[in-house]
């Protein structure tokens, strides 16, 4: 296993020389500090990465440091927050505390006693991560029936599902493959006044085209080669429930235009038989495939399009909702120990910062997977870190995530110029970033906890141009 890595902490102060004075006490106690003189700042760096710690003034030149605090917490529940303030009154005490933090502190202030504060509070969040309950409760804050998220994205969408569910209105859910649209329909149905009703699931593009229409509507004995017994199709079986239809776009324009009818008519006939069954289930499909697209290429019916998009649901990219990915790791970790019957575990700050730092083409579903297969080769220690996550995360996230200490050069006996040599490792340091992040400077400053006018700032001094990070 790898060397625990340093805690991390954000110092978020307007004041220069108090930020600074901050910052070396808190890395002189062991800790790895980033600051920030605005709230503007600090809320992009909080945008990517997972900090330990944060130590927010009230004041700020562009905010209440209160609403720092609550986006932080919003964002990574289980970060430890230390307010401080150059005025002061038990109001703005109480206040910070109902809001989450672990303590305020009234300027002057010893830094001795910022620090003891930190290293307490994040001792104490390691007790209590141990505890099982205390995870639940957390997943609790950020869910909507058995889907989980903190992102506005998923705000939206639980906003959205409540709404809907009630209603009998077909539902067209769309998303990349692996982003969970079973499960939001699951959601939808037992969130409805069908839930004691079957939820019956087909998906289109599991089931060879012959034998789909006899799946979705049934046949009758003798109705083709094979056909020995009557069957009941998949709308009988959730008659007064929910019909899923998965992968709706890879159905074959024929069977679209039986789908037609039987939404319009609300009845639908057996293979084999032109006797009609009166049939009342809600229809939610989902599609993998933009479905306004292919109905413009001519692959699926525009009045199919129409009948099925009464309500749209659009599911966002696990990419795109990174914020999401704290809450939605530790509720796998959760599920991954309770269901293997282990001890509880819990994800280091390290190895939640790779698993944001990296792109999840496969979506939920590839995050559950991996966070399985963290737990499985943890053994027998109760904190995943790093190194036991899947080796393409471990990839992607650069060497630099996962150094645990820095390669110095060699100690020739003359000795060395030590300015230059600074300056050497931290032009190679920046550009490497800088390629990382294609040059985008604002992107390359956040994975190097700057600011972007301080990365700016030192590419000047260092000479490094535009051409030199290509």
């Amino acid at each position: 296993m790898s060397e625990r890595p340093r805690m991390t902490v954000l110092v978020v102060e307007e004041e220069n020389d108090s930020r600074q004075l901050i910052v070396e006490s808190l890395e002189a106690a062991g800790f790895a500090a980033a600051q920030s003189p605005n709230a503007a700042d600090a809320l992009a760096r909080l945008d990517g990465f997972a900090y330990d710690g944060l130590v927010v003034d009230v004041r700020l030149p562009d905010a209440d440091g209160l609403d720092v605090l609550d986006e932080a917490l919003s964002r990574y529940p289980d970060m430890r927050c230390l307010v401080t303030a150059g005025f002061g009154n038990i109001e703005h005490a109480v206040r910070a505390l109902k809001r989450g933090a672990v303590d305020f502190l009234i300027k002057p202030f010893h830094l001795q006693q910022l620090v003891q504060v930190m290293k307490t509070s994040l001792s104490e969040r390691r007790l209590l991560r141990e505890n099982a309950d205390l995870r639940a409760r957390l997943n609790e804050r950020f869910r909507f029936g058995s889907l989980v998220g903190a992102s506005l994205n998923m705000k939206r969408l639980f906003t959205t599902l409540e709404l809907i569910s009630p209603m009998n209105s077909t539902v067209l859910i769309q998303g990349e493959t692996g982003t969970g649209k079973e499960l939001v329909a699951r959601t939808i149905h037992h969130n409805s006044p069908r839930r004691d009703q079957p939820f019956v699931a087909f998906n289109a593009a599991a089931i060879p085209e012959g034998l789909a229409e006899a799946e979705l509507f049934g046949h009758v004995k003798g109705a083709f080669t094979g056909a020995v017994n009557s069957r009941v199709g998949r709308f009988e079986l959730a008659d007064k429930g929910t019909l899923f239809i998965d992968e709706i776009s890879s159905m074959s324009l024929a069977l679209q235009a039986k789908l037609l009818r039987a939404l319009q008519e609300r009845e639908v006939e057996r293979v084999g038989t032109s006797k009609p069954l009166k049939i009342n289930a809600r229809v939610v499909a989902a599609s993998n495939s933009d479905v306004m697209t292919l109905v413009k290429e001519g692959t699926f019916r525009e009045d199919l399009y129409y009948r099925l998009n009464v309500v749209r649901v659009m599911i966002p990219a696990l990419k795109n909702r990174k914020e999401d990915i704290p809450v939605l790791a530790q509720h796998f970790v959760h599920q991954s120990c309770e269901s293997n019957h282990l001890s509880p575990k819990t994800l280091s700050q390290g190895a939640l910062r790779m698993l944001m730092s990296y792109d999840w083409p496969g979506n939920i579903r590839q995050l559950q997977n991996a966070i399985e297969h963290a737990v499985a080769m943890s053994g027998e220690s109760t904190e995943l870190l790093p190194d036991v996550l899947p080796e393409e995360v471990v990839a992607a996230a650069g060497p630099a995530a996962t150094a645990t200490s820095v390669t110095l050069p060699s100690t020739p006996e003359e000795g060395i110029n030590f300015a230059s040599m600074m300056s050497q490792m931290e032009r190679e340091l920046i550009l490497r970033y800088l390629r990382k992040a294609g040059g985008n400077k604002r992107q390359a400053a956040r994975l190097l906890s700057l600011s972007r006018t301080t990365l700016i700032d030192k590419l000047h001094r260092l000479g490094v141009s535009d051409s030199s990070a290509a």
